[in-house]
């Protein structure tokens, strides 16, 4: 796995992860009604918690690491399991572009924190300027009346999402550690921790369509496209991207997001959702990553 990494660059692999992370999610709002918002967080995790098993052995990678390692697989399970639970809960209750925004937030954070020059710092001006056209700030602004205060248990949820989406890219990377099939693996071991913490949360809901056999594959299916798919391709980008410019990426989401709802969705853009895509792909064409140490600086 490391290889084939290797041979694509890291961009590539990000580019399919911010397709299923959006085709994901779609499927999944579609079963709200008949699965339940955390009976589909359940089927999300347990399903790809099942697929990674066989493949990355978790026994076995929890066996061999070191107490370190241990808490660091636990405490990734802990944050997919909450963060997905939580991404769902407020989907519920608000639109998807405040939840976006909010989730956005923190990237930029990270972004900041490892962009070093000045036409870094445009480009990231870029993107922000090409999300904020996305996704309608002046009509956010407009909702921080009564239309948020109506609903503050969405917005905690959405703040709890994003927070936690941060943490994932941190604990990420340090899982990855430019090995992209040893992060893979530690994935898996991840997976089947989340798989645990996730059990009461969803597990009841998810209980009452075992007996439909075309929801339960349904349910799968949003497994594979929400964690599976785009979760081992954030690990081979993540393996040879800096944070700061896997972060920075992140604003090719809401990109993603309009150009899959022309697609699957047939909602036609306006004009200003076709310039903040163009200005967010302006921005990441314009920033430039912090070279990766050699193998030799890397040992020392």
């Amino acid at each position: 796995m490391s290889r084939i990494s290797a041979t694509i660059p890291p961009h590539a692999w990000f580019g399919v992860s911010a397709v299923f992370h959006y085709l994901g999610p779609a499927f999944a709002v579609l079963l709200f009604p008949v699965v339940g918002v955390l009976g589909i967080a359940w089927f999300r995790i347990a399903s790809a918690a099942l697929v990674f098993a066989p493949v990355t052995k978790p026994w076995r990678t929890f066996k061999n690491a070191t107490n370190r390692e241990r808490l660091l697989l636990l405490a990734l399970g802990g944050c997919l399991a909450i963060m997905n639970s939580a991404f769902y809960l407020a989907l519920d209750r608000l639109p998807i572009a405040l939840v976006a925004a909010i989730e956005f937030i923190g990237t930029i954070g990270l972004a900041l924190w490892g962009l070093r020059t000045g036409r870094n710092y445009l480009a990231l001006g870029v993107a922000v300027t090409g999300v904020a056209f996305l996704i309608n700030v002046p009509s956010l602004l407009v909702m921080d009346g009564a239309a948020l205060t109506s609903d503050l248990l969405g917005l905690l949820w959405a703040v709890l999402n994003g927070a936690l989406f941060v943490l994932y890219i941190i604990l990420g990377h340090k899982i990855s550690e430019g090995d992209a099939s040893r992060g893979v693996e530690r994935l898996g071991a991840a997976m089947a921790a989340a798989f645990v913490f996730v059990m009461p949360i969803g597990f009841l809901q998810a209980l009452d369509v075992f007996g439909a056999p075309l929801l339960v594959l349904a349910g799968i299916g949003v497994g594979v496209c929400s964690s599976v798919i785009p979760y081992v391709c954030d690990q081979l980008a993540m393996s040879r991207l800096p944070r700061a410019s896997f972060a920075f990426l992140l604003a090719l989401l809401p990109a993603t997001a309009t150009i899959i709802g022309v697609i699957v969705l047939q909602q036609i853009p306006s004009g200003p959702d076709v310039l903040g895509v163009v200005l967010v792909m302006i921005g990441v064409a314009l920033h430039r990553p912090a070279p990766l140490p050699t193998i030799t600086e890397a040992r020392t």
